[in-house]
């Protein structure tokens, strides 16, 4: 069976509502992007990377090995339709695969920019204490 990294920074981490798609998969640990990305916020229900020349920042997450079979049946169908599958880089410099924000969904009236937060977590508790 092939199996890929799979880097989750939302809704698919541990306890998230689309964790689901990863059961079968092996956790293998915390992970961070390189500090070349942006980080969305879309309708404070997802939230999506964006990779940029200057101005990005690490994006914390987990990090998966899974199956093309799993991510294909399980997780890809509960993905949102904001965010396709690409290939980022992680801060030890390896890659891996990961959902991201599409081009057309950046800039939406109910799309914020959260990368100074670092981490969907943080972002979520940083609205609960506002």
């Amino acid at each position: 069976m092939d199996l890929v990294k799979m880097f989750v920074n939302g809704q698919a981490m541990s306890g998230g509502s689309i964790s689901t798609g990863l059961r079968g998969a092996r956790f293998l640990g915390a992970a961070s992007t390189a500090p070349s990305y942006r980080f969305y916020s879309v309708r404070a229900e997802f939230p999506g990377l964006s990779w940029v020349a200057d101005g990005g920042a690490a994006i914390a997450g987990e990090l998966y090995e899974v199956s093309y079979a799993g991510l294909r049946s399980q997780l890809l169908p509960l993905e949102p339709p904001e965010l396709e599958l690409s290939i980022i880089e992680l801060a030890d410099g390896s890659g891996s695969l990961s959902m991201v924000m599409r081009a057309d969904a950046i800039g939406g009236p109910d799309t914020l920019d959260i990368t100074g937060h670092g981490g969907w977590h943080a972002y979520l508790a940083a609205r609960e204490n506002a």
